[in-house]
């Protein structure tokens, strides 16, 4: 079983800044494309994810219309990491925050809410 493990988030004011990271002691992260998708309360469904952002193997990059500008995703190859950088937050980027893998590895999730 591959574990990928997100964390970062939390609480934060409208207009403030996180952090999410994504780990996995099981695989090389630089070796897929890794994404980031969110799951808001209101769509329960698995399906309902939203891509947020992704990096590929190769290094190239890929941001959601809604959150462009506001994100930006990185790589720290000898830490294994993957983060995502999320500034000017808003009430509705409210979600569970998931990374993961081209292959079809999910993380539990990190919950990220703003408040008004």
């Amino acid at each position: 079983q591959v574990q990928l493990v997100e964390s970062g988030g939390g609480l934060v004011q409208h207009g403030g800044s996180l952090r999410l990271s994504c780990a996995s002691p099981d695989i090389t992260l630089n070796t897929y494309n890794i994404g980031w998708f969110r799951q808001a309360p209101e769509k329960a469904r698995e399906e309902a994810r939203e891509g947020v952002s992704c990096v590929n193997s190769d290094g190239s990059t890929y941001y959601a219309d809604s959150l462009k500008g506001r994100v930006n995703i990185s790589r720290d190859n000898a830490k294994n990491m993957v983060y995502l950088q999320m500034n000017s937050l808003k009430p509705e980027d409210t979600a569970i925050y998931y990374c993961n893998t081209n292959s079809g590895y999910w993380g539990q999730g990190t919950q990220v809410t703003v408040s008004s």
